[in-house]
């Protein structure tokens, strides 16, 4: 199909089967290119529309802004440790002076005196705070986390992340996104 619009355009909402987000943080979103093979693919359903259209010789097709699967995707329970989402669970702010400029993340107990990698012994960290704090312990640094680290839920991820909107969102994905009143604290 030939389109004109731009690769990156007309990002495409992803719901799962029972018309919620995959996810809210980063926000499920498909290129259109993706979308539109998993039409045809009969995967998705599509929910609302872009006023753009692609082309081809034989048909032509409204750009699809949200879409649905099909078949329902049950969701984690228990996220996955990464570097992301441990910025998110700390809000994306250092936990040590509150900046959220150039993040990193610390070992509570440092690694070389048998701290893990873990939920519970990672925390966000500026840069500068990473390195004042270095190979000490935080009691010896005298630098402590604003907040206990922990494992978090999905839910507890999902809410922070509602925190932090996309720079976009087309009108017609409104209906389905933050409304889900059990990520309410």
């Amino acid at each position: 199909m030939n389109a004109h619009v731009s690769q990156g355009s007309w990002p495409v909402l992803v719901l799962n089967a029972d018309f919620r987000p995959l996810s809210y943080y980063p926000l499920s979103l498909w290129s259109w290119q993706d979308a539109i093979k998993a039409v045809f693919l009969d995967r998705v359903n599509i929910v609302a529309h872009y006023d753009q259209a692609v082309h081809s010789p034989t048909l032509q097709m409204q750009l699809p802004s949200v879409v649905s699967l099909k078949s329902f995707v049950k969701p984690t329970t228990h996220p996955a440790f990464t570097r992301f989402n441990v910025f998110l669970r700390d809000r994306f702010n250092c936990q040590y002076c509150g900046s959220p400029e150039d993040l990193t993340f610390d070992h509570i107990v440092p690694r070389s005196k048998g701290g893990q990698t873990t939920w519970e012994n990672v925390v966000a960290a500026c840069s500068p705070c990473n390195l004042r704090k270095g190979n000490l312990t935080p009691v010896q640094a005298k630098m402590f986390p604003r907040q206990h680290a922990f494992a978090p839920t999905v839910h507890q991820l999902h809410r922070n992340g509602r925190l932090f909107p996309p720079n976009y969102l087309h009108d017609s994905w409104l209906d389905y996104l933050y409304w889900d009143t059990e990520l309410d604290p």
